[in-house]
């Protein structure tokens, strides 16, 4: 059973159409726009205060756009939705923590544990 499901997957990445696939825009565009919900998840391990309102929310309003076109398109590209949807999901949270440090006391209280450390440091 399991030999004929490897083989039946095997038999599908020679075909043609998933050659065909491969060589596609479908599948090329997607791959070149995963660079940005990378960076985007990379980016949450910096510090806030580098965090670019602006950008993160043209961000935001690029994917949500390219998520419905990646679902209106035909044939659908799941593989652009997917990319979309990380990078929605990594732009939220990176304007969650924009919110928090600007206008939650974010900045105050890394003010008052740099102080803190510094007074501990001498």
């Amino acid at each position: 059973m399991a030999g004929a499901l490897i083989k039946k997957g095997i038999d599908h990445l020679k075909s043609k159409e998933f050659r065909n696939y491969l060589m596609s825009t479908h599948f090329w565009g997607p791959i070149a726009n995963w660079g940005i919900p990378i960076a985007a998840i990379a980016d949450t391990k910096k510090p806030p205060e580098i965090i670019s309102g602006k950008m993160t929310i043209a961000l935001c309003l690029y994917s949500a756009i390219f998520m419905r076109f990646a679902i209106k398109v035909q044939p659908r590209n799941l593989l652009l939705f997917a990319c979309h949807i990380t990078n929605e999901t990594a732009q939220i949270i990176q304007g969650c923590r924009l919110i928090n440090y600007e206008y939650l006391g974010g900045k105050e209280a890394a003010k008052t544990k740099a102080a803190a450390a510094a007074v501990v440091a001498t």
